[in-house]
């Protein structure tokens, strides 16, 4: 069973399922527990799994707009969520979209199973926000600074720009929250394809350890970050290959090997 109650009222959001094959879809359905209200959805803190059905989204009170089968749910209820897909290989100026054509977005689910985590909060809060300050305790991100990113405020920023989207690996997570403008996480599959993730305000996004990954400004050449560490700051690149370094042996190991494939994040 599933309800919603009406949202829009305030009233506590309820979505209960239990572990099992669902009988009119022959599909797996994951546990989703009692969430406190909407906004937990808007932060990702319970989202256990998006393999949801139809039938199910169709218990929320409103009909879907698209068709919406697997990495659903949040898509739904939340289209703002952050966007990603595979690129195209061309030369042109990676501040571009780089779209394929057609173009061929990824799902959250295909994120989660190369180990990227991801929440949606509130930029404007970022002081005070309870909920950051959740995920900074359970993570261990006891340190952070600011990082401005634009020709007016870098010095030697066009070089700086190149250094970041030079493919690298990092030896611990990096992770940014994005306060204001946008930008391009690129990351790699287990086939080696280029998935650009397209960052805006309230995006925080956490890329393990030894994923091959780099880093570009959009088209509107700015975007403000919180950098987000566990203890000192450590920012070293390791420019590819680095298929020895033992960051990247753990991730091939722990990731690529075992498809984790817990969406986004468990709290």
């Amino acid at each position: 069973m599933a309800g919603q109650t009406n949202t829009s009222t305030g009233k506590q959001l309820e979505l209960i399922h239990t572990r099992g094959i669902d009988p009119l879809h022959e599909s797996q359905l994951i546990f989703v527990p009692k969430h406190r209200e909407i906004k937990d959805f808007h932060s990702l803190n319970a989202i256990k799994s998006l393999r949801f059905c139809s039938h199910c989204l169709s218990l929320s009170g409103n009909p879907p707009k698209q068709e919406l089968f697997q990495d659903s749910v949040f898509s739904f209820l939340y289209p703002m969520a952050i966007e990603a897909w595979f690129m195209d290989e061309n030369n042109e100026d990676q501040r571009l979209p780089h779209h394929r054509n057609p173009k061929e977005f990824v799902s959250l689910q295909h994120l989660a199973d190369l180990g990227v985590l991801y929440w949606h909060l509130n930029p404007k809060e970022y002081e005070n926000d309870e909920e950051l300050k959740k995920i900074r305790e359970a993570r261990g991100y006891s340190y952070s600074d600011m990082l401005d990113l634009c020709p007016e405020k870098v010095e030697n920023y066009e070089e700086k720009l190149r250094n970041f989207y030079t493919e690298h690996i990092h030896g611990d997570e990096e992770i940014r929250y994005c306060l204001v403008g946008s930008g391009y996480f690129d990351v790699r599959d287990k086939d080696d394809r280029w998935i650009r993730i397209w960052i805006k305000a309230g995006d925080l996004i956490v890329l393990p350890a030894g994923i091959y990954h780099r880093f570009t400004l959009d088209t509107t050449n700015y975007v403000k970050l919180m950098r987000l560490f566990v203890g000192e700051p450590v920012w070293t690149a390791y420019n590819r290959p680095q298929e020895d370094h033992p960051a990247r042996k753990g991730y091939i190991k722990g990731v690529l090997a075992e498809k984790i494939g817990v969406p986004l994040q468990a709290y």
